[in-house]
């Protein structure tokens, strides 16, 4: 183990990390969002996400930028991220409200059994990723520079943090906390808090259950949306292919924090993405997915529920 690489550059590993972690926390809160309410895992969700980051980068070539074109002046950056979030929402929103209707809803109407909903999600994640790939030749496709990479904002510790890891991070945060008011204190979140507590007795109290699943879908969607997009903006390049792993480790984080619970998923995303660089310095770049899935294995051994555990159903108002 490398520790004088680790404490050589320990800040600059840790907001790497939790750059990296705050992407998966975006894509995480689908994954908790509908296993709290259906108790199911949307494998699917990956490629909602890139659905959403595709988008992004196809809206800003509407726009007339490809991917060696930067963006220069306060203004239009502040606008192309507005609309590249919006887009990549929107999409994301609408492959995800496809996917609840097209796999999930006629499998519910039939009361079809759990092994049911896991097959059909990995069937409809297979199905959408490869249409990218057809679409795309299987090639890498590159987005625009709408924030350089190499702009420093300010420096922690001698720790230089630049302007895309602020922007990744706070983004991730805003959305958590305007999630979380929305569930907690909203008509329709007391909806989805009392379908995913009880769905039948919800259902007798004149709620409508489909409405609300499709809710929480388009919700999900929404968040990977804007993750997809600022996952653009982090890397550069984006391929077909890259939900596979990327929709693993928000799942992880999930699982992490406690599958179910909303700001379990926060944390374990942004825990996922600090151990995960943490590792890489440690054992090197190629141990780093080894060793974030080997902490979640032992984490589950000694607690299953994850470290925060609260299921949706149960979050208080």
């Amino acid at each position: 183990m490398n520790f004088n690489a680790l404490f050589s550059d320990f800040g600059g590993y840790t907001i790497t990390g939790l750059t990296v972690g705050a992407i998966y926390a975006l894509v995480a809160l689908g994954y908790t969002l509908v296993y709290g309410v259906l108790r199911l895992i949307n494998f699917a969700h990956s490629e909602v996400f890139i659905a959403g980051a595709f988008a992004a980068i196809w809206g800003w070539a509407a726009l007339g930028l490809d991917r060696d074109s930067v963006a220069s002046g306060f203004g239009s950056i502040v606008l192309y991220l507005l609309v590249g979030a919006l887009i990549a929402a929107v999409a994301s929103a609408g492959t995800a409200t496809v996917v609840e209707r097209v796999a999930y809803r006629p499998l519910r109407k039939r009361n079809a059994p759990p092994l049911a909903f896991l097959i059909t999600a990995i069937g409809a994640s297979i199905a959408i990723a490869e249409a990218f790939g057809i679409y795309t030749r299987r090639l890498p496709v590159g987005a625009p520079t709408i924030v350089r990479p190499d702009l420093v904002l300010f420096e922690v510790a001698g720790t230089e943090v630049t302007m895309v890891q602020v922007l990744v991070i706070v983004s991730a945060l805003a959305m958590m906390v305007a999630l979380d008011l929305f569930i907690n204190r909203s008509r329709i979140g007391r909806g989805i808090r009392a379908v995913a507590q009880d769905q039948n007795t919800a259902a007798l109290m004149g709620i409508n259950k489909d409405r609300i699943i499709l809710v929480v879908f388009i919700i999900g969607g929404v968040m990977a949306g804007v993750a997809g997009m600022l996952y653009d903006i982090r890397i550069g390049t984006l391929t077909y292919s890259v939900g596979f792993l990327l929709g693993l480790k928000a799942f992880t984080a999930a699982v992490l924090g406690g599958i179910g619970n909303l700001r379990g998923a926060l944390v374990g995303g942004l825990l996922l993405g600090l151990v995960e660089n943490y590792a890489s310095a440690l054992f090197g770049a190629n141990w780093k997915d080894l060793v974030a899935f080997v902490v979640l294995v032992v984490l589950l051994m000694f607690r299953p529920t994850g470290l925060l555990g609260e299921s949706l159903g149960r979050a208080r108002a």
